[in-house]
């Protein structure tokens, strides 16, 4: 199920002219506050009308200005999850899941035990919603949005009035999501931790417009869009199968590099993963080293230099079939001959690996 959008509106002194697709799977609108995210996803719920353009899910054509065409919010048949959970605090939590479903005239539970086990709910349906956690809350609005039975999900920074804590409770379900549905899901987000968890597509925005629309483990390793992503948070996702756990307590993994070695992940041999990589926490060599602490040693050949607008620099470098971003300074790159094509080492501590870069896989 593809997702077409190509629309104009004019909210005040900003601007919104975008067109993309959106194909299955998770496809994540991410940008600065103020680029324009929110307003695409409203236009495409039907819950702001733009000036011009056309909107289009699977075929049908949900919008169309040149034709007068804009198919009601209600017959659209979209779940939405907004930034608050929106849970009736009068109802219990099985009310509350059950309610989209009333709401669209639908009969009976629907899939509601596979729903309720999928997100985990199972001793909450009882509660009311002033006894749930901001985590809890979302999953239960999420829920309800899947009872529903939408074509496709919309998910406006669902995690973003959550706490670090809640938002490692939640992702792991997100994932489940993905994974465990088939439904089509456009999310927004400005924070690059959960693109690179979730994402399957990714669509960067800036100032109403987009930059570059494609595959996220492509955009993400893209040294162009550092700028927009921010050097602190740049970074790249490898695809990861774990390979086994040591005795010494870390985990092997096999890219298609090499190995990598993290911390131990609570998985079973054999999963599939994704593992982000800051660009700040990969080091270069020339030559193999030797008699250093980090485990982490891989091939690469330097495929991209990109120079910031200080003493520093993005090497994009090719790992087997992946790529991953370096954060050097010039004085490195120069002293270190670095030039595209030229063979080098990737050096990377395996404490650098943040848990919550570490993520379920995709299906293959």
């Amino acid at each position: 199920m593809t997702l077409s959008v190509a629309i104009r509106k004019r909210l005040g002194d900003f601007a919104l002219d975008m067109g993309f697709e959106a194909p299955g799977g998770v496809t994540v609108l991410f940008g600065r506050s103020g680029s324009g995210k929110t307003s695409v996803v409203n236009a495409v719920a039907g819950l702001m009308r733009p000036d011009a353009g056309r909107i289009a899910l699977d075929g049908e054509v949900l919008f169309d200005g040149a034709a007068g065409r804009s198919v009601p919010v209600h017959r659209r048949r979209l779940g939405y999850v907004f930034q608050d959970s929106r849970l009736f605090p009068h109802l219990d939590i099985r009310q509350n899941l059950l309610y989209g479903r009333r709401a669209r005239g639908l009969a009976g539970p629907g899939e509601m035990d596979r729903i309720v086990a999928l997100l985990g709910l199972e001793g909450l349906l009882g509660r009311r919603p002033g006894a749930l956690s901001g985590g809890e809350a979302q999953r239960v609005a999420i829920g309800r949005a899947l009872l529903s039975e939408p074509r496709m999900l919309l998910m406006d920074e669902p995690l973003a009035s959550l706490d670090a804590p809640r938002k490692a409770e939640i992702l792991p379900y997100l994932e489940k999501l993905r994974a465990g549905t088939g439904l089509p899901i456009l999310y927004v987000s400005h924070n690059l931790s959960e693109v690179a968890r979730l994402a399957t597509h990714l669509v960067v925005l800036d100032r109403g417009r987009v930059m570059k629309a494609g595959p996220a483990e492509a955009l993400l390793s893209d040294p162009d869009l550092v700028p927009v992503m921010g050097l602190r948070e740049a970074g790249a996702v490898l695809p990861a199968r774990v390979a086994g756990h040591g005795a010494d307590g870390l985990t092997e993994l096999a890219v298609s590099g090499g190995t990598l070695w993290l911390p131990r992940i609570a998985a079973e041999p054999g999963t599939r993963l994704r593992v982000r990589i800051l660009a700040q926490d990969v080091m270069i060599a020339t030559e193999r080293p030797t008699q250093i602490s980090a485990l982490n040693i891989l091939p690469a050949t330097v495929t991209a230099l990109r120079p910031g607008e200080g003493p520093g620099m993005i090497a994009q470098l090719s790992i087997g079939q992946d790529t991953i971003l370096a954060r050097v300074t010039r004085r490195s790159a120069d002293r270190l001959g670095l030039i595209e094509g030229r063979a080098c080492f990737a050096v990377m501590k395996s404490v650098a690996v943040a848990p919550a870069d570490v993520g379920q896989g995709l299906r293959v």
